[in-house]
């Protein structure tokens, strides 16, 4: 989302962050609720990614895992959140995950409208700066004030000359406060053994007043972490101290057992494919060139899917469908229509279109092809734009993922497009890459920095008796660094129409 996640989609409740300091790792650790009595109409989804779009325009311009639990199902609709710890002694904050925004904030104990209770079932906590013997508010002569206002993510207060924020959101909501250096605590792992001893200072904002959709308890959590791009990031400001590599990944199962991988640092797998960044776009932008169909191209002017102020491809994994414009939807449902003519029956479901049919998907339904700039094609199979929602007489009813985007001229590509995928957000180099894979299975990170050489971590599942691997040796490297691997339990909060 543009500044902040809108009303939830996935829930996904992590089990551990490692981060790798100096020659031992880190952890934080992810949680999620996990209701499993009730199930979400696409309408909802597709109402709850469009109020999340609004969002978009509104923008300036060693290792340990989990056992893994829940299930991936697109009809469930929640958030991903982690659970911070920051001060001095530390306090523990759940805060959502946004691939969108850029700032870490949480609610300050002055807020104005900061909800008290969670529908998520989990404690809210409200940041203290007395209560903190680290913390200290940034001034509006301090250098960090000056990179959150070349990126729109600070201001000034001449009042007190203390650095301030203010978030508006498209469907009304927003969040305003002033930014803090304190430290982040972070659970270190030594061998199989772990023990609490690494920091970082960070700069983070402390929410004072919340408006619209942040004050509903149904949703709330703590504050909002951002993954973006910006100067403010705790991404790039881990980065700029040599503590962490600038990149991140992430690999979300789409089997009914779900779960799957968030990794800040970058995931090494050899099939992975890449293709650049739009540079200076606030979102993870991309240059979509054409969509086929059975190896056929789609008469789409390129033009459609070009980057400007108000238009392009960005990847989002807060999104839960995925979103097309007029000109390239209609071309798209017509070629899946005509490819499914002689096995398929077309049925509209509450103004969506959808197929009926008696036998397996991925014997009916053709492949699909996203081709983006330097050669990279995103490869996607039935179940990667396709959701099944009902049957009718034995007959299998599948509707489509991917949504005609309405008045905006951009492309969105959500969690059904993402999952059973590694997706490797490589910020240093300006790419992103994509690889099919199993997300059950551990994974390679890369923990190298800027040092020209690379060390491996393999992940294992503890909690089944699987050691932690290094895949070479590892090297003490001249600075500090992060490779953190978190494993996502992808779960829903889900509410009836």
């Amino acid at each position: 989302m543009a500044a902040a996640f809108g009303p939830a989609c996935f829930l996904i409740a992590v089990a551990v962050l490692p981060l790798f300091c100096r020659g031992f790792p880190a952890t934080l650790t992810l949680e999620r609720g996990f209701p499993l009595d009730h199930r979400v109409e696409l309408a909802r989804l597709v109402h709850r990614d469009r109020v999340r779009h609004g969002r978009f325009l509104q923008s300036s311009g060693g290792v340990i895992d989990y056992q893994v639990q829940g299930t991936f199902d697109p009809f469930e609709v929640g958030l991903y959140y982690t659970k911070v710890q920051l001060g001095s002694p530390p306090r523990e904050f759940h805060v959502q995950i946004d691939t969108g925004s850029d700032v870490l904030w949480v609610s300050c104990s002055s807020c104005n409208g900061c909800p008290e209770s969670s529908g998520l079932r989990i404690p809210l906590s409200f940041f203290d700066p007395m209560s903190s013997s680290t913390a200290s508010p940034v001034s509006c002569s301090d250098q960090r004030c000056s990179i959150g206002i070349q990126s729109s993510d600070s201001g000034c207060s001449t009042r007190n000359n203390m650095c301030s924020y203010t978030f508006q959101y498209g469907d009304g909501s927003g969040t305003s406060g002033y930014y803090i250096s304190d430290l982040m605590s972070f659970d270190t792992i030594i061998g199989n053994s772990m023990t609490s001893n690494a920091t970082a200072h960070i700069v983070f904002g402390c929410s004072t007043t919340q408006t619209g959709d942040l004050t509903k308890s149904d949703r709330a959590v703590d504050g909002i972490f951002g993954f973006g791009q910006q100067g403010l990031s705790v991404i790039s400001q881990l980065a700029s101290q040599g503590i962490a590599p600038k990149a991140f990944s992430h690999c979300l199962r789409g089997d009914g057992d779900g779960g799957g991988i968030l990794v800040l640092g970058e995931i090494v797998e050899p099939n992975i494919v890449y293709t650049p960044l739009v540079p200076s776009q606030p979102h993870y932008n991309l240059n979509l060139q054409s969509i086929s169909v059975n190896g056929q191209a789609l008469p789409i002017d390129p033009a459609v899917f070009a980057t400007t102020s108000r238009q392009g491809t960005i990847v989002d994994s807060g999104t839960t469908l995925a979103y097309l414009t007029d000109e390239a939807y209609n071309p798209f449902i017509s070629a899946i229509t005509v490819a499914v003519s002689q096995s398929a029956r077309v049925v509209l479901s509450k103004g969506n279109q959808c197929y009926l049919i008696s036998s397996s998907a991925n014997d009916v339904f053709p492949q699909v092809s996203l081709n983006f700039e330097g050669g990279a094609s995103l490869l996607l199979g039935p179940q990667d734009y396709l959701l099944q929602q009902t049957s009718i007489d034995g007959a299998a009813v599948w509707c489509m993922g991917f949504q005609k985007i309405q008045g905006q001229p951009i492309t969105i590509l959500g969690d059904i497009v993402l999952k059973n995928k590694i997706f490797v957000y490589d910020l240093a180099g300006q790419r992103i890459g994509w690889a099919n894979y199993d997300c059950s299975m551990s994974v390679n990170v890369s923990t190298a920095i800027s040092t020209g050489r690379d060390d491996y971590i393999n992940t294992g599942d503890l909690s089944h008796g699987i050691s932690i691997k290094v895949s070479t040796p590892l090297k003490l490297i001249a600075w500090s660094w992060v490779a953190s691997i978190i494993h996502v339990i992808i779960s829903g909060i889900f509410r009836r129409l």
